[in-house]
């Protein structure tokens, strides 16, 4: 063995793993700013962050504070569209029209 032996690149398997937790802490610190209050659920839906792209609406919105499955069916049931759509697979009027939701749910 000589000094300039060069390493291998990891499997592709150790980068698929590595990917796969650097997207679950992003998302998780998302959910933790959505559940404290800093960023609002209506404004993931309509900026759609990397980390959010392949998360489920349903996912999105049971993360605030006092919302359960209950509440987002019925959210969701005001506007036909499925609790388990991406939010990256939304379409601009099914995203305004679920943020504008959030923001005033009397309307």
């Amino acid at each position: 063995m000589t000094a300039a032996t060069t390493i291998a690149p990891a499997p592709q398997h150790l980068r698929a793993l590595a990917r796969a937790n650097e997207v679950r802490l992003a998302r998780a610190e998302l959910k933790r700013q959505v559940a404290d209050g800093e960023i609002s659920a209506a404004h993931v839906v309509l900026e759609c962050p990397w980390e959010a792209a392949s998360m489920t609406v349903s996912d999105l919105l049971t993360s605030q504070r006092r919302w359960g499955t209950t509440r987002c069916r019925k959210l969701l049931a005001s506007i036909p569209m499925s609790e388990n759509k991406t939010i990256g697979s939304m379409t601009e009027r099914q995203r305004t029209a679920l943020s504008n939701l959030l923001r005033d749910p009397t309307a």
